[in-house]
């Protein structure tokens, strides 16, 4: 039966169009995006598990927001989330909190060499407690959409110490870094604070360190306020009264018989309508800007000056750094807040750890020599049982053949003694035949 129809015409193929190049660059583009993974290790109250779930949110949307982690498995180190999840998935960062009955300890590492940074959280405020104290709080559901823009403050120049430096490019190279001359305003929506404090706190007279009539020097904690809020721009340059029906907030007018009386501030208008808002900031405010392109929110258009008001979204956090470390959290202390060593007790310690590396690999080595040799042996084991099995059945093999060869040549035997006892009882027969053909005749 011949074919019906025509040949089948190929409309998938792997030619790279102008929307397919435009995919891949933007593809490209995602995988330098820095991406963070927040999780707990141990147990923790359920205050601090509310806290993470905001810190995912904080982080949105290059974060793992619906991440479940086994917290009671502890063999789980920063070391193998870095191996099974971070790498697999492009994460570059990784944010661990563990709590015992003193502290909350938050950890950064970066991918996957690290540094780690440990840091102590002294106190910290969840979003739902922020909002609770807010007249009229933000919606956050369409705030997650962008990443924020992250304001470091506070943490000085080129003369800074190094931790302080490399806590500021920390958190800065956590979020991703903006394109002024790409940007989308309307992507601007959120502002991620990293305010960095210097406080003098005294000793308290009790340290061997110090001699008796030594006067002791005051100690600098430093310590950083994370703050996260969400930007609000307010149309400016026209009346209060005017700018509300604009932004379709309407009014209380059961007291005013027009709504010229409104807008004119006629006095049958009570002073609770012309209130403004906590939300609408004064037109003689600092922060007016001039919007370079549309922004969210009813009368913010291009070209047009708005008053821009920051309302706090939570959480807050408020951390010191305790210690820096070399890799994944097992490396060398690079910097400790607390605790400081001479250069020889540092080198004595650094060979220490050389020292357990050592053995640790010679261990290891060896280890895996025994293994390799208990492989070897298993092998010649399985291989001698494999030809002795097949001795055997070559053996049982001949047993048969030799068998079915005896057997043959009995059969051929009694066949020749047939054929003769055949012809030893034909003879009398012809024989017996004979005589009577000579007696009839």
């Amino acid at each position: 039966m011949p074919k019906r129809g025509r040949k089948r015409k190929k409309t998938h193929t792997h030619a790279a169009n102008d929307e397919n190049v435009a995919g891949t660059l933007m593809n490209t583009d995602l995988v330098k995006v820095p991406k963070s993974l927040i999780i707990r290790r141990g147990k923790c109250e359920s205050v601090v598990t509310d806290l993470i779930q905001d810190l995912r949110r904080l982080m949105m949307p290059y974060t793992a927001l619906n991440f479940q982690e086994d917290a009671s498995y502890r063999k789980l180190t920063l070391t193998k989330y870095c191996q099974h999840v971070c790498l697999p998935l492009g994460i570059s960062h990784i944010m661990a909190f563990s709590q015992n009955q003193d502290r909350l300890t938050m950890r950064i590492a970066k991918t996957p060499q690290g540094p780690t940074l440990t840091f102590r959280a002294h106190r910290f405020s969840l979003s739902k407690h922020i909002q609770k104290l807010q007249r009229r709080p933000v919606n956050t559901k369409s705030l997650l959409e962008s990443p924020p823009i992250v304001v470091t403050n506070n943490f000085g120049d080129q003369t800074a110490p190094p931790q302080i430096k490399l806590m500021r490019i920390t958190f800065q190279n956590m979020f991703p870094a903006i394109n002024v001359a790409n940007v989308k305003l309307k992507d601007c929506r959120r502002v991620v604070l990293f305010h960095l404090i210097e406080e003098e706190e005294a000793h308290d007279g009790k340290s061997s360190s110090s001699a008796p009539g030594e006067e002791t020097s005051p100690v600098v904690r430093q310590r950083v306020e994370v703050r996260q809020y969400a930007i609000k721009a307010t149309p400016i340059g026209i009346d209060r009264k005017v700018r509300r029906l604009i932004q379709s907030k309407i009014p209380n007018l059961n007291k005013v018989q027009d709504i010229a009386d409104y807008i004119a501030g006629s006095a049958n208008a009570t002073t609770s309508v012309d209130a403004a808002s906590d939300s609408e900031p004064e037109d003689g405010s600092n922060a007016i800007v001039e919007l370079a392109q549309n922004y969210v929110g009813k009368g913010n258009k291009s070209q047009g000056k708005s008053a821009l008001k920051l309302v706090e979204l939570g959480p807050r956090l408020c951390l010191e750094l305790i210690k820096v470390e070399q890799g994944l959290g097992e490396g060398n202390v690079m910097f400790h807040a607390h605790v400081k060593k001479t250069p020889e007790e540092a080198k004595e310690i650094q060979e220490k750890a050389e020292g357990k590396i050592r053995q640790k690999n010679r261990r290891r080595q060896e280890q895996d020599r025994n293994v390799e040799r208990k492989r070897k042996v298993q092998e010649e084991k399985r291989e001698a049982k494999k030809e002795r099995k097949q001795e055997r059945e070559n053996a049982a093999m001949d047993d048969l053949r030799n068998a079915t060869g005896d057997d043959n040549d009995l059969d051929d035997d009694e066949n020749l003694l047939d054929d003769d006892d055949v012809d030893e009882e034909e003879d009398p027969i012809d024989d017996a035949s004979i005589d009577e053909e000579d007696i009839d005749n």
